[in-house]
């Protein structure tokens, strides 16, 4: 089996280091080919253009910022499209984008799955991520050797649009979270308890939870550089607002998180990662 993996970020480049540790990856693209070339220099791999990933590689992983992206790509790598290949896609879009991309990878004679992923920058780092997939489970069953290199948890949600209709939900969560710890944190904070104390103890009880855990000792030094930018999270909550219009839920998370990064961005924080929302929580 040969992969591929495009999108070579921060998450991206880790996971297609797992993939070059189990003897998988054969291939590198990246919109940037410098970075492409510097990552496949490193690992001892190709960086051909898109065409020549397609046309030589079983899987094709990828995972870009944003819904034309994943366009972009998929109508790149469909006209050498090896018969066969799988292309799975572990960005964050709506599931009407993953629909789309499958009817164009489907056109071409391969294999579509929609396979969004949580677990941040040290889950990609540490090969613990969690993978929600949406497409047909024989054709999960062929990749699953890839996405086990980088995974805690692979599960297989229904047919193509299912993997970023739980991601949707997956961001709500981050996002609701991410607003009851900060804006605890900042009375904590406030209140002159000490941070060395208040995280562990919280985190033993009914309010402990990933978040807390990983950003609640950075958020307090006011180290925002660790984690998933604001800013794409931001990205995320549009598409999942829409998704919550259509399906006629509440939105008053979506919506605060929504305005709340975007005020944070406007003050030129949106590189900072989500714990930087204490900004705005603390006393003004």
């Amino acid at each position: 089996m040969k992969a591929a993996f495009i999108g070579l970020g921060a998450m991206g480049a880790p996971m297609a280091g797992h993939l070059h540790a189990k003897g998988l990856l054969a291939a590198v693209g990246n919109r940037t080919q410098a970075r492409a070339d510097a990552l496949a220099d490193e690992l001892g791999v190709q960086a051909p253009h898109l065409a020549g990933i397609a046309s030589a590689c079983d899987i094709i992983a990828l995972c870009v910022s944003a819904d034309a992206d994943v366009i972009g790509v998929v109508e790149a790598l469909a006209p050498t499209l090896k018969k066969g290949a799988v292309v799975v896609d572990h960005s964050t879009v709506s599931p009407d984008t993953a629909k789309k991309a499958a009817r164009i990878i489907g056109d071409a004679g391969g294999a579509f799955l929609d396979a969004p992923v949580s677990g941040g920058v040290e889950g990609a780092k540490n090969g613990k991520l969690s993978v929600m997939v949406g497409g047909e489970a024989s054709v999960l069953e062929t990749a699953r050797p890839v996405l086990e290199a980088y995974a805690a948890r692979v599960t297989h949600m229904g047919p193509v649009g299912s993997g970023q209709a739980t991601k949707a939900v997956n961001q709500v969560l981050v996002a609701g979270i991410a607003q009851a710890v900060t804006e605890g944190l900042a009375l904590g904070e406030a209140l002159g308890l000490d941070a060395d104390r208040l995280i562990p103890t919280l985190g033993a009880g009914a309010a402990g939870n990933w978040f807390l855990e990983k950003r609640g000792a950075t958020m307090l030094r006011n180290e925002f550089s660790v984690g998933f930018k604001l800013a794409l999270l931001h990205k995320d909550l549009g598409i999942v607002r829409g998704i919550a219009a259509d399906a006629g839920t509440d939105r008053t998370i979506i919506e605060q998180s929504l305005a709340d990064f975007a005020q944070l961005m406007s003050e030129g924080y949106g590189d900072d990662d989500i714990s930087g929302l204490i900004r705005l929580k603390r006393k003004s």
